[in-house]
């Protein structure tokens, strides 16, 4: 069973605060929009999925105490809302497509009763859970499909390296990236599993390798500096990451440390794989010179859990994200639909439309 790092029953929401782990497990109360606000900022909760799952729970749980004597009224609070709950990660796009879709449906709407709109609008958000576990399951189906299809294995199974936390911490549930290792293991062809820790900020360190002893997979954690040695001395069948957003052309943006991975897995003739649901993938940005990219504080790099590491007084750049190019996403772009080579996720649009899968 995967971990449950979001529970919501209807009003009431709470998240595994994911500042504590591994050392405690502890769920935290978000009562209101501005509590989702924090939460996103300060990265108890992260993963891009779960960004917009939260902040929309969030405002959900507000939206569902609150009264309204408009419709006027209930839009102008909920664009506002949604709006600010976008300010939080401003890279990840999933926050920012669900807020958009939600204002679009307050302002299409022929509802003429606030009371009914509003829950139409509540009883929306919450489906987005269920959702997003579903797509991850096809996803992750889909991926492993094509790695057992393409990819090199040894006579035990497939050795996958992956980067950041891409699992159920990342997500309303069993994840993408992280997922597909799941899949794989389902079907009873994972050898291995190698995650990075991930620095400055050790997401793979103190939540990846969190989830793969929690689920006991074989696993071993590396340090980001380790994966060229690993790609040079190991048979590794392949690389998959998430995505917190696909631009129009195929390029991804994704946590710091995954442009060079993909550069590594080029030389080494690793196929990349990259696990991103439609909810990532932007249809305006076109190329990933046009992505935002986070910069986070200088304390993140100068400390480990609160224990400084580095001399008082050192500058320090600390974007959060980096870009890989389409070109170097040479396994594919797993989603819901289906695997697209980098530079075919243009398709995705209209079969998005149409509602198929490939």
């Amino acid at each position: 069973m995967t971990l449950e790092a979001i529970k919501y029953h209807a009003g009431s929401l709470q998240i595994l605060d994911q500042l504590l782990l591994p050392h405690k497990s502890h769920y935290v109360d978000i009562r209101c929009v501005e509590d989702g606000w924090k939460a996103i900022k300060t990265m108890q909760v992260r993963g891009a999925p779960a960004i917009a799952i939260v902040g929309c729970l969030s405002f959900a749980v507000e939206l569902k105490k609150k009264k309204f004597e408009t419709i006027q009224e209930l839009t102008e609070f909920s664009n506002k809302s949604l709006n600010y709950l976008v300010t939080a990660r401003p890279t990840a796009v999933n926050m920012s497509k669900s807020a958009k879709m939600l204002s679009a449906l307050l302002s299409s709407s022929k509802c003429d009763d606030v009371e009914e709109l509003k829950q139409g609008i509540i009883d929306h958000i919450e489906e987005m859970l269920d959702k997003d576990i579903q797509d991850n399951k096809d996803l992750s189906n889909y991926a492993a499909e094509h790695i057992k299809s393409t990819c090199n294995k040894s006579n035990d199974g497939y050795t996958i390296l992956t980067h950041c936390n891409t699992g159920s911490l990342a997500t309303a549930g069993y994840g993408t990236a992280l997922g597909v290792v799941r899949s794989v293991h389902k079907e009873g062809l994972l050898d291995h599993v190698y995650c990075t820790e991930t620095r400055p900020y050790n997401q793979g360190a103190r939540l990846t390798a969190y989830e793969l002893v929690h689920d006991e997979l074989p696993s071993t954690l590396i340090a980001d500096s380790m994966v060229a040695v690993l790609m040079k001395t190991r048979k590794i069948s392949a690389v998959v990451v998430g995505a917190d957003r696909v631009a129009v052309n195929g390029d991804v943006a994704n946590k710091i440390g995954t442009y060079q991975i993909a550069v590594l897995a080029k030389h080494h003739n690793v196929p990349f794989y990259v696990a991103a649901p439609v909810t990532c993938h932007d249809d305006i940005i076109q190329d990933g010179n046009d992505i935002t990219i986070e910069e986070r504080p200088a304390d993140e790099l100068t400390m480990v859990s609160g224990v400084r590491v580095a001399a008082k007084g050192i500058n320090c750049w600390n974007p959060a994200f980096d870009v890989t190019p389409a070109k170097l996403i040479t396994g594919g772009i797993a989603t819901e639909l289906g695997v697209f080579a980098a530079d075919e996720v243009k398709q995705l649009k209209n079969q998005v439309k149409n509602g198929s899968k490939s």
